[in-house]
């Protein structure tokens, strides 16, 4: 069996150096992760375009839901550009109508509009009926899509998971994302066939005072900061080879 791919999502620069330097085969680069992952900022994007394996970056303008104004859009074509611009290998990006499917207009618009590949992330766990956004994420030219199987975590929607890369047939690849560990890799991939997988690979790193002044003003929150975790990243790769090779 040939590599599975693995994606870590980050919000730093130093967090995206670990993911790369620890076993990250790709990069999904983000503001705010605490939000779902936001847009980055164009000299993120600049800096992050030197790493070693591919960049993605997210274009989501806002936490919430994924049903945006033609103002929001507007500011996504220009992102596009911009991680275009800065050299990055792809983006990922997701939007719905008031039906509940895939904004279509607007997906089509967005992926004529630059010449760099796309992940739809994970607003296709929201949509009415997800057969139906499979099909159309692969009519539309996404190169892959992020999903949990419509769970909170992305163990417990094995089934459709599963029912997804049927539909796919190798269209297009499945990615599972969402609560991704060392522990459950090998099982997601035995019993769901996904041949991707998608994690934030995160440690909280505790304030050694909790009454620090950038606590008590609600910068850092009392739990203190989660960042990329190159043990964590270690393992899961390893996990993940550990699966290939048992497979062959």
């Amino acid at each position: 069996m040939t590599r599975v791919p693995l994606e870590v999502c980050v919000d730093t620069l130093e967090g995206a150096w670990t993911a790369a330097e620890n076993g990250a085969d790709r990069i999904e680069l983000c503001a705010a992760l605490s939000e779902g992952g936001l847009t980055p900022s164009r000299g993120f994007m600049v800096a992050a375009a030197k790493l070693p394996v591919p960049v993605y970056a997210m274009i989501r303008p806002r936490s919430g839901d994924f049903l945006y104004s033609d103002l929001e859009k507007t500011v996504m074509l220009r992102d596009m550009e911009t991680a275009e611009q800065a050299g990055l290998a792809g983006i990922v990006i997701g939007a719905v109508d008031s039906r509940h499917h895939l904004d279509r207009d607007f997906l089509t618009l967005a992926l004529k509009s630059i010449r760099l590949p796309a992940t739809l992330h994970r607003a296709i766990d929201t949509v009415q009926d997800y057969p139906r956004a499979i099909e159309e994420a692969i009519e539309l030219g996404f190169e892959r899509v992020l999903t949990s199987g419509r769970a909170p975590k992305a163990e417990g929607g094995l089934q459709l998971l599963e029912q997804a890369v049927r539909l796919a047939d190798g269209r297009i690849s499945i990615m599972a994302g969402s609560g991704i560990t060392a522990a459950n890799a090998k099982r997601i991939l035995k019993q769901s066939g996904v041949r991707e997988l998608h994690a934030s690979c995160s440690s909280v790193k505790r304030s050694q005072d909790p009454q620090d002044l950038e606590t008590r003003l609600g910068f850092v929150a009392e739990e203190g900061i989660k960042n990329t975790d190159g043990s964590a990243v270690q393992s899961l790769r390893n996990a993940i080879d550990q699966f290939t090779e048992t497979a062959v």
